[in-house]
């Protein structure tokens, strides 16, 4: 099993040569979806997210400026739960499409045969029934050992890991370890979060981005954590947070890295509707690299931003 977290990423020496992708879109023009998450597979991206409130939808796209509406990938009719459908992330793995989601603070996940859907999960239970868990995202490390990281919501929000069955969907109960708990200042501003976790493997170490402080605040951002060893002990960067409010955006973040057609690597994530209100959010994508700052490689998110348009 390879996924995209094991292409090696190419060392950028300076944030200067990243495109400048900022452009205003009209609001009825974006794409909106939040806790985004972008597939590239056969030469199109798939782009799915918060937003429906009976499912999951998708969008499609061949250059990631102009997107396409694709439809609901995951309906409530064949998933856990009635509501609250939130932070899917698919996955090609031997054949297979699997998308993690949450739905009424469990976490999930579904099958397809394709990534358009329709996800189904033969068995509606969630993966953890009895812990309010969200945002599970998948990791397979280089000998092909599946690893599960989510967020666990109890007395504020941590950030754990277990390791997956083969079947890449029953968690290893006996496995489940807290990785990072929101403890630097910028994450505690409005609430005590730590959410949104993704895993990048630079060089045989491990970089977990993540989302701190309450969704709801202008100052939701995003930090990183670094790690020799996929279970940790995780170590958060001294500079965090490394994306938060860039020009014109306000509560950016709770994205996902992806690479594009070229091999290049991005960072998909969200932004509040305006300075006045949260919803509904909409996706913006920014270029991502990996630079040396004081002594150490670490992820770099452009503050120079595209806003994807949806066409008809």
């Amino acid at each position: 099993m390879r996924l995209f977290s094991h292409i090696a990423v190419a060392i950028v020496a300076s944030m200067m040569s990243l495109m400048a992708y900022g452009q205003k879109v009209a609001p009825e023009q974006r794409v909106r979806l939040a806790d985004p998450f972008i597939l590239l597979h056969d030469g199109i991206y798939y782009a799915y997210g918060t937003h429906h409130p009976r499912g999951i939808e998708y969008y499609t796209s061949n250059d990631l400026k102009k997107w396409h509406y694709g439809g609901v990938a995951l309906h409530r009719n064949n998933s856990y739960g009635e509501r609250w459908f939130w932070a899917p992330e698919v996955y090609y793995v031997e054949g297979k499409f699997y998308m993690y989601y949450t739905a009424e603070e469990r976490i999930c996940v579904a099958v397809a045969d394709s990534p358009k859907g329709p996800f189904k999960q033969t068995d509606k239970v969630a993966m953890l029934p009895d812990q309010h868990a969200i945002d599970n995202t998948l990791f397979v490390d280089d000998d092909g050992t599946p690893y599960l990281f989510y967020v666990h919501i109890k007395k504020g929000f941590h950030i754990k890991v277990a390791e997956l069955e083969r079947n890449l969907t029953n968690i290893k109960q006996e496995t489940i370890k807290t990785c990072i708990t929101p403890r630097q200042r910028w994450e505690r501003a409005e609430g005590k979060v730590n959410e949104g976790p993704s895993i990048l493997k630079h060089n045989n170490k491990y970089y977990m981005l993540y989302s701190g402080n309450g969704y709801k605040s202008k100052l939701y951002g995003v930090g990183a954590a670094v790690a020799n060893n996929i279970r940790g002990p995780w170590k958060k960067l001294a500079n965090n947070p490394i994306l938060q409010c860039p020009e014109g955006l306000f509560g950016t973040g709770h994205g996902a890295p992806f690479y594009d057609k070229r091999g290049r690597l991005h960072y998909v994530f969200h932004a509040h509707h305006s300075a006045e209100s949260v919803h509904p959010r909409f996706m913006c994508i920014s270029r991502m690299a990996f630079r040396r700052i004081d002594g150490e490689m670490q992820p770099v998110i452009s503050e120079n931003y595209r806003i994807p348009q949806i066409t008809k």
